[in-house]
């Protein structure tokens, strides 16, 4: 299939393949009854619906879909805490210079004064250039002294030791629909966190692109 991508800020979000269709998942879980469908029909969509409600998930697990994605390893660090059904394969800093590339905010949050709630709204605006100076003075630093260690014959894999999470990472995505669906209903939760939110839009428009997919995101997740 063609790769569609969708820019996330400095990172970005493609579709690189998928198997399986929602006719994958009303034949896997009619197989039980011997029966075969050629395409969906309303019955169809409502066993779609029945399954996801009453957690029958294995038949989900026969549609595979593979993403290719850039983002900061914080982003990344929690995205890969979704593992099952999930395969990942990501740049490795032991053979490739990283930090040419750092996320950059569009606007800087508040801390929360609940625990439980990472962020709140936008830091005052007389506030927003003094923090992004201290942050890029930061980075400047890092990246500087990164090259240094490398310059200076430090193997990669002890001098990326000293970047920071806001590097920008890239990997492959493999994920069965039943992943992926659990995905989109934790991180695109008002609760998560802004950054990995705006990754799982970019995930859910490419997989409503995808021929009947839409219809599936709207039955299983409301």
């Amino acid at each position: 299939m063609t790769t569609t991508e969708i820019k996330v800020g400095s990172g970005s979000v493609a579709l690189v393949d998928v198997m399986g269709s929602p006719l994958s998942v009303v034949n896997a879980a009619r197989v039980s009854m011997g029966k075969r469908a050629e395409e969906m029909q309303e019955r169809d969509w409502n066993l779609v619906k029945y399954l996801w409600d009453h957690h029958h998930t294995s038949p989900f697990r026969h549609v595979q879909l593979q993403f290719h994605i850039k983002a900061p390893i914080f982003v990344l660090r929690q995205w890969m805490k979704h593992q099952v059904g999930c395969a990942w394969n990501e740049v490795s800093g032991r053979y490739v210079e990283l930090g040419q590339s750092f996320w950059e905010p569009r606007a800087w949050r508040e801390s929360s004064e609940s625990v439980k709630q990472g962020s709140g709204g936008e830091l005052p605006r007389e506030a927003q250039q003094g923090v992004q100076h201290i942050y890029d003075d930061a980075l400047n630093t890092v990246a500087t002294a990164y090259e240094l260690l490398l310059q200076m014959g430090v193997c990669k894999e002890q001098a990326r030791a000293i970047l920071p999470v806001s590097v920008m990472s890239e990997c492959y995505w493999s994920c069965s629909l039943h992943a992926l669906i659990h995905f989109l209903k934790l991180r695109l939760d008002e609760h998560a966190q802004l950054e990995i939110r705006e990754y799982a839009q970019a995930v859910s428009e490419l997989v409503e692109s995808i021929e009947g997919m839409d219809r599936v995101l709207e039955v299983c997740l409301g």
